[in-house]
């Protein structure tokens, strides 16, 4: 498991209960003093919900910075949106996968568009973070509307794929690509999400589950210079400067 030093809770409105169980499924102490070691990594928990700190850096879920892309008429111009509408429309509300959901901002994308949208995680410090950040915006008045329309499973990605009960609209793909040594201005949450999560490690396998699933369609997220995913060339793709979604067509 990534390496976690200790559980820090600042204050009287923490679920100190729930601190215990995030302690206890990482074998750390809950304590009340931020380690001194600069190199230190630990979770930080207070009133306005759970961190994990990697030296400088902090790691969060927060999606109320996504607000402004998906309200006031921007949602139209989120090139997701474009990659992933459906081939076809039957008038009922549209299931979506993310299989590889991170920090969940995909996610909430979808969900604003009107995506039923289940998540999966496998590491367990972007899981605990995934699920910390979800029941916030339950309870957040600006967010809530969207992220009623999403669930979260904690687990490996391809195995969860293979036990679903029902044949998703879309399944999302947006699997850890190797960080560009030149670009170390890169956004500091990546930079952290790098560290604690390694690159897709079986290609293939995930794409075999994601198929196996029978979506009508995969979107595949990456870097305009990624090689296709497992090898797969795409029905067809959706490029800007910076990313590019491939999208696998298959009924």
């Amino acid at each position: 498991m990534t390496q976690v030093d200790c559980l820090v809770i600042s204050g009287r409105k923490v679920d100190r209960d729930r601190a215990s169980r995030i302690a206890a499924d990482f074998q750390v102490d809950v304590v009340n003093d931020i380690p001194q070691d600069k190199w230190a990594k630990y979770f930080f928990m207070d009133r306005n919900g759970l961190s994990y700190i990697s030296g400088k850096q902090e790691l969060k879920v927060d999606w109320t910075n996504l607000l402004s892309r998906v309200t006031g008429g921007h949602l139209q111009h989120e090139i997701l949106l474009k990659a992933a509408k459906p081939e076809t429309e039957n008038g009922k509300m549209p299931r979506a996968v993310d299989a590889t959901a991170g920090l969940g901002e995909d996610s909430f994308i979808l969900a604003a568009m009107g995506y039923e949208v289940e998540m999966f995680e496998h590491n367990p410090i972007t899981a605990a973070l995934l699920y910390d950040g979800l029941l916030r915006a339950r309870n957040d008045s600006k967010l809530q509307d969207i992220a009623r329309h999403m669930t979260f499973t904690r687990g490996e990605s391809a195995e969860l794929l293979r036990g679903l009960s029902y044949e998703p609209d879309i399944i999302y793909l947006d699997p850890m690509y190797p960080e560009k040594k030149k670009k170390a201005e890169s956004k500091k949450k990546m930079q952290v999400l790098h560290q604690i999560e390694p690159p897709c490690q079986d290609e293939v396998d995930l794409m075999e589950a994601a198929k196996a699933a029978k979506p009508s369609k995969i979107v595949i997220k990456r870097p305009p210079e990624a090689d296709f995913l497992a090898g797969i060339t795409p029905t067809y793709s959706v490029e800007r400067k910076a990313v590019r979604y491939d999208c696998l067509v298959l009924n």
